[in-house]
């Protein structure tokens, strides 16, 4: 017997290895990556245009339903005009008549955003007006230095290249128009007048002379655009200051850890030995989830460092519910090992049903959703998948090894003797009158809203306009921003509606305008820099059209709406009882209405982060719903005595109550501090969140279980368990 201890110890203490070492591996390739280009590491993940800065526009064609063959030309031309800009430049189609440009980390944004602005006809023509060639008939432009052979200087000139068509025709002209000028016209603007110094023959053309480097490579990227196969119209453009970008890293960077050691001081305090397997596995699974973020180069945004921290939070619940259901086996006198064992097993079911709730908003989130949007889809999706591989393997691996090394007291487990049952049904028609007043304040907030204009506070991204987040050298007094400021921002944009709002305890200022044309940003950027001495990096523009926000209002209500209906049906099938999935889907129904009125009460922003709040509150809350619907099926199953469905529901909500406060919890706790440390766009999302998360603790603790029970009984006719 003693050297089956010894064995069993010697196990337990290479499995304590094991997982130390994993998690310092996991660490190491986090921080540092793999191989010589840090593959995997925190520093090679991509980031997104909020976080690095830079150019990101949205080209609508005028023309509804243009061909693929066009619409792939005209992208494929404006890839050629970006390249200059930036060797990150993405353009790229999106649905069958748009189409996305982004450049990180671009400098020059007003630059670009003049050039790009309106891509349209480009032609060459001389003294008279005629036009000699025009972009169809040019292959390629490239802009450059060439060394002077006599001075040794450099000579700036763009070297273009014609097609067979083309160099005829040049090559006619230009051999009758030696010693007088050719033009080159953009959009019937001339960009550029070069002088013929000889006939040019053979397809190669050299505008030499240009004054600078930077001169010839905008110029070459103008002549290679040529005459784009379509006409496009600017929907949406936003620009990005770098110095902003690196502010809401660092900051949620700081929330995230700071939110992290909470959590983990909380769990080894609460839980003990399980509490210390759980902070083994919640850091690999963080260093797991960043090393997967960095070699699938998925793109990093705001929003997306909130799904990873959100998902941190939520990360938590299955071993909550684990270790919940091993207190209770040994409470009832089990053994630790055979407490350990069952706990698993009987928390399997209602950790895969909730997390594959959840999975499913994210999924049609991802789907319906774009831009940072779906980013924020993909990092809570891989942090979901994740965390049941750490709560149900890695956890319990670590576990078993704490118990055969010799940490077998029950002490160091805890243990749950008797679960007080809690007459929660006995209140149900308090909890149904609070909801019912909550929900009619806010729709009645909406309504009266309407009647004066919008019912919900818009931002650009659902009514369409502008919006200009500037950080000042020093903080603005709020007279200074609501009179001084906004006069000149009046007087630059030639527009007096013209709203400015401070963030508090900050020098940064949000200014709402309508959509500006690129005439109108440019007097606005250097209005900021001449009047504030505001830097480029610390302007951030963005530029959205009524058609963007129409869809983006259209896109909320049908992700809500689908995702949903998807978890509807998945729980119906799980549980095989449409009262089930009827109880699970009316509390979501309810938090959404429950926020959307806080949304209107306190008329919070509603932008783009609203549809990924919205479907984090749903999928947060049927998973605290389905623990306690899975604790009623199996009472349901054991049949204790002569009990009633009031009973049974009872207990449950009971026995599942620790799991649900702790869940909320260590959820709120992560997003509490990214709201207090996180820049503004963050912040308008964590808020909603954390009523959210209330909200949905109270719907699934409060009126979960009551409506199931009132559909079972009044609607079922049944009363008591059989």
């Amino acid at each position: 017997m003693k050297e089956e201890n010894k064995v069993m110890k010697k196990n337990g203490i290479i499995r304590i290895v094991i997982a130390a070492a994993v998690t310092a591996l996991m660490v190491l390739v986090a921080v540092l990556g793999m191989g010589p280009d840090g593959s995997g590491s925190v520093g090679d993940i991509k980031l997104g245009l909020d976080l690095e800065g830079g150019v990101s526009i949205t080209y609508q064609t005028v023309e509804e339903n243009p061909s693929k063959q066009d619409l792939d030309d005209t992208a494929y031309k404006l890839q050629l005009r970006v390249a200059d800009f930036s060797n990150e430049a993405e353009v790229y189609t999106e649905g069958s008549n748009r189409i996305n440009v982004d450049i990180p980390g671009a400098k020059n944004a007003e630059e670009i955003l003049k050039s790009l602005g309106t891509p349209g006809t480009l032609s060459f023509k001389d003294p008279s007006g005629n036009e000699i060639i025009n972009g169809d008939d040019i292959v390629d432009a490239q802009g450059g230095a060439v060394q002077n052979q006599t001075t040794g200087a450099n000579d700036y000139q763009v070297s273009m290249t014609l097609n067979d068509a083309g160099s005829k025709k040049f090559a006619e002209a230009s051999e009758k128009l030696v010693g007088k000028n050719i033009s080159i016209y953009y959009d019937g603007k001339v960009v550029s007048s070069p002088t013929v110094q000889s006939a040019i023959t053979g397809g190669q053309v050299a505008i030499e002379h240009m004054e600078s480097l930077e001169a010839a490579r905008t110029l070459a990227s103008t002549i290679r655009s040529g005459a784009l196969p379509l006409e496009i119209t600017e929907l949406h453009s936003k620009v990005v200051g770098a110095k902003l970008g690196a502010e809401a890293v660092n900051t949620s960077l700081i929330a995230g850890l700071i939110g992290f050691v909470l959590v983990i001081i909380f769990m080894c305090l609460y839980y003990r030995i399980p509490g210390v397997a759980a902070s083994l596995a919640l850091i690999i699974y963080t260093a797991l989830d960043v090393i997967i973020i960095s070699t699938l180069q998925i793109t990093l945004t705001l929003p997306g460092i909130a799904g990873i921290i959100l998902s941190i939070g939520m990360a938590v619940d299955a071993n909550v519910v684990i270790f919940a259901r091993i207190r209770e086996e040994i409470g009832a006198g089990s053994g630790v090992k055979d407490a350990i064992k069952t706990g698993f097993q009987k928390a399997l079911s209602a950790i895969l049903d909730g997390n594959i709730t959840t999975m499913i908003a994210a999924a049609v989130l991802y789907f319906i959703g774009s831009g940072t949007v779906r980013g924020f889809a993909q990092t809570l999706f891989i942090g979901i998948v994740i965390s049941l591989i750490t709560a149900l393997v890695v956890t319990r691996f670590i576990l078993n090894g704490f118990y055969s090394a010799g940490l077998q007291d029950e002490k160091y487990y805890g243990k749950t003797l008797r679960v007080k049952k809690i007459n929660f049904l006995g209140r149900k028609a308090i909890f149904f009158a609070i909801s019912v007043a909550v929900i009619l304040v806010g729709m009645g907030t909406m309504v009266f809203n309407g009647t004066k204009g919008d019912a919900l506070n818009y931002s650009l991204e659902f009514k369409g306009g502008a919006s200009t987040n500037v950080t000042f050298n020093e903080e603005l007094s709020t007279e200074q921003v609501q009179k001084e400021l906004a006069v000149k921002v009046q007087d630059a944009i030639g527009d007096n509606n013209v709203q400015t709002s401070k963030v508090t305890g900050s020098n940064e200022v949000i200014i709402r305008t309508r959509t500006l044309t690129q005439e109108e940003r440019e007097a606005f950027s250097d209005m900021l820099k001449k009047e504030y001495g505001v830097e480029e990096d610390n302007i951030q523009v963005e530029n959205i059209s009524a058609t963007i926000s129409d869809e983006m209002r259209a896109d909320a209500v049908k992700a809500i709406v689908i995702a949903t209906i998807l978890m509807l049906i998945y729980i119906w099938i799980r549980f095989k009882d449409v009262r089930f999935a009827a109880g699970s889907v009316m509390p979501l129904i309810h938090d959404v209405l429950v926020v959307l009125g806080c949304y209107a009460v306190f008329r919070w922003s509603v932008g783009s982060t609203f549809i990924a709040c919205m479907l984090t509150i749903v999928g947060y809350s049927i998973n605290a719903t389905i623990v306690i619907f899975d604790r009623i099926r199996e009472n349901i199953a054991l049949k204790k005595g002569n009990e009633t469905y009031a009973d049974v529901v009872n207990l449950s909500i009971s026995q599942t109550l620790s799991r649900s406060i702790n869940t909320s919890l260590t959820t709120f706790v992560m997003v509490a501090v990214l709201f207090i440390l996180g820049v503004t766009n963050i912040r308008e999302f964590a808020l909603p969140l954390m009523v959210g998360i209330v909200c949905g603790g109270y719907s699934s603790v409060c009126l979960a279980g009551a409506l199931w029970y009132v559909m079972k009984t009044k609607i079922g006719n049944k009363e008591r368990v059989k």
